[in-house]
């Protein structure tokens, strides 16, 4: 499993590459990257096929250890997966654009 930092996830992201948010609804809410997925990851295996296949899913939680597990999940799925290092924590510290609230 591999794992980037947040500037190769800004540089993605930038792109419209697909980001999954693996964090709980407190928070994802508080704050995440804007157009993210949200999936708590004990959702994750369940809810696997919601995740688009075909491109690098970008896997994020607060500071990089569930995100680890979520993309090994997301793998296992057959879909490609990175984990972002340091998280939602070193995306708001790096002064990335962030969205609060739930989802729709």
């Amino acid at each position: 499993m591999k794992e980037v930092d947040t500037a190769t996830l800004a540089r993605a992201w930038e792109s419209g590459a697909a980001v999954l948010d693996v964090r709980e609804d407190y928070e994802y809410a508080e704050a995440h990257v804007p157009r993210a997925t949200w999936i708590p990851l004990g959702e994750l295996p369940a809810r696997v096929a919601e995740i688009p296949s075909g491109e690098i899913v970008y896997v994020i939680c607060a500071s990089g250890n569930r995100s680890k597990h979520g993309a090994q999940i997301v793998e296992a799925a057959g879909r490609e997966a990175v984990s972002v290092a340091g998280g939602t924590s070193a995306w708001l510290r790096a002064g990335h654009p962030v969205e609060r609230g739930l989802a729709a």
